[in-house]
């Protein structure tokens, strides 16, 4: 649907500025600051921490004071991000300072993830109706993704042929255009209603959103520490796993979408979450680059329908005012989910091998299948209950 596309746009055009700066930023603070390693890190990982702390605000926006709102406000911090980061290249001179300003621009777009992120998702349900929420979260799904996949290439090509200031003036640029768009897009309507303590939405989102977490742990784990896990064995061609479970994820996304609301989010979760232990399986047991990559691309068929399957089990979980705040929650489940599975991974490596990561990153998936089979039995005692009241 043209209504959900020019929604999820706005989703797209921001994870392509976070894409852009994935492969260059390390490199630019490490060598051209000169400041290590350890800080080129810490300036890629505080846009997270902003995304994580941010999100539960950026749902309750949505709610208060309408999608639209929400999605503006977050591609104003992108645009901000983009000046941010071109001062940051005109002060290279000065390192503390160029520095200062490439943590506050990391800051910015975090936010301006977590405001679009969740904001273009309300937008999208209000535009289409609840009954197309599935579809909604899937497609903003593969914006995500793919705007990362294509962001990355053109960063370091602008960085290349350009320097690093081209990516920031790029960032700006699209957001100040992006901008007067979101502002001629009809707004939704709001729900003239009291909006539900946000505790209350807290606590039942937050079954779902810990099964997301268990299911996200296994896509952390590949996304950190495939490149490693092909180095230790001597196989060749790590970046190609990465692309295979990319691939599969966005053609899943594609194509599977309306088994959601046909089978609902809980069978399709369990499913999901059964093929994405199957393929981290494969992945511990792996002997070759070859079985690696099957296990990379059932793994990542697995996991693509598990956020939109277990959100829009989710958002029916709270009323329609409150679904703004419901996505803020849930999503950061999965942030939470990416931090941990650097160090836990790291540390699992440690005391065994990059194969163990693989089987315990099973382990999360299967209970998650499990905590996905105790919600539906909830959720159907609970519709037992309202018919019979």
């Amino acid at each position: 649907m043209l209504s959900i596309l020019s929604t999820v746009a706005f989703t797209f055009m921001v994870y392509l500025t976070i894409g852009f700066s994935l492969a260059v930023l390390p490199g630019f603070v490490d060598i051209k600051l000169s400041y290590g390693a350890m800080l080129a890190g810490l300036a890629i990982s505080v846009q997270y921490v902003a995304t994580l702390l941010s999100r539960p605000h950026a749902g309750r926006m949505a709610d208060a004071r309408g999608p639209k709102r929400a999605v503006m406000t977050g591609l104003t911090m992108c645009a901000a991000s983009g000046l941010l980061l071109l001062l940051a290249a005109l002060v290279t001179r000065t390192p503390w300072l160029s520095l200062g300003l490439i943590v506050f621009a990391r800051l910015a777009l975090g936010c301006a993830e977590s405001c679009v992120g969740t904001g273009a998702i309300a937008w999208g349900m209000g535009q289409v109706g609840h009954q197309h929420t599935a579809r909604v979260i899937s497609w903003n799904g593969v914006a995500t993704y793919g705007a990362l996949a294509a962001g990355a290439p053109l960063g370091v090509l602008l960085d290349h042929r350009f320097g690093f200031a081209a990516i920031g003036a790029l960032t700006l640029l699209l957001a100040l255009i992006t901008l007067p768009l979101a502002q001629l897009k009809r707004a939704t309507i709001m729900a003239a209603a009291e909006r539900s303590p946000f505790r209350m939405v807290a606590a039942r989102v937050m079954p779902y959103g810990i099964g997301l977490a268990l299911g996200s742990i296994g896509f952390g784990c590949i996304a950190t520490f495939i490149t490693l896990f092909y180095a230790a064995h001597g196989w060749a061609n790590a970046a190609l796993a990465l692309t295979i479970f990319g691939t599969v994820f966005v053609g899943v996304r594609f194509i599977f979408a309306r088994t959601i609301p046909r089978f609902g989010g809980h069978r399709v979760a369990m499913l999901s979450l059964s093929v994405e232990a199957i393929g981290l399986i494969v992945l511990c047991l792996a002997s070759g680059a070859m079985m690696a990559g099957i296990g990379a691309a059932i793994a990542g068929f697995g996991f693509s329908l598990v956020f939109p399957a277990l959100g829009v089990e989710a958002v029916h979980r709270v009323p329609a005012h409150s679904r703004g705040s419901a996505l803020g929650v849930y999503s950061v489940f999965m942030d939470v989910a990416m931090a941990v599975a650097g160090p836990l991974g790291g540390w699992v490596a440690g005391g065994m091998s990059y194969n163990a990561i693989y089987g315990f990153a099973s382990l999360a998936a299967v209970a998650a299948v499990v905590l996905a089979l105790v919600l539906q039995a909830q959720a159907m005692k609970e519709r037992r209950q309202a018919t019979h009241a």
